[in-house]
């Protein structure tokens, strides 16, 4: 349940963000390593919001693998010994 909490008051903030941000129409260039974009600011917000929530659900699925074989090898250690 506070999963679903979670994941609910996460989706109303950024709704709101992105209201907000919908509302400014101006425009921002972004320099990439081999080109350039223009975008509206609202835009940019969601790209590198999407960007970030991807990267963080990334990183957190890694550390979540790497510690359950943490256990499973020192669970089959305690095993062998």
């Amino acid at each position: 349940m506070r999963l679903y909490t979670t994941l609910f008051f996460i989706l109303v903030l950024l709704t709101v963000a992105f209201i907000f941000g919908s509302q400014n129409e101006q425009l921002l260039t972004l320099n990439y390593l081999i080109a350039r974009t223009e975008l509206t600011v609202a835009a940019a917000v969601s790209l590198f919001t999407g960007l970030g929530f991807f990267l963080g659900l990334l990183v957190t699925i890694l550390w979540r693998i790497v510690r359950k074989s943490k256990k499973a090898f020192a669970k089959n250690k305690s095993q062998e010994v």
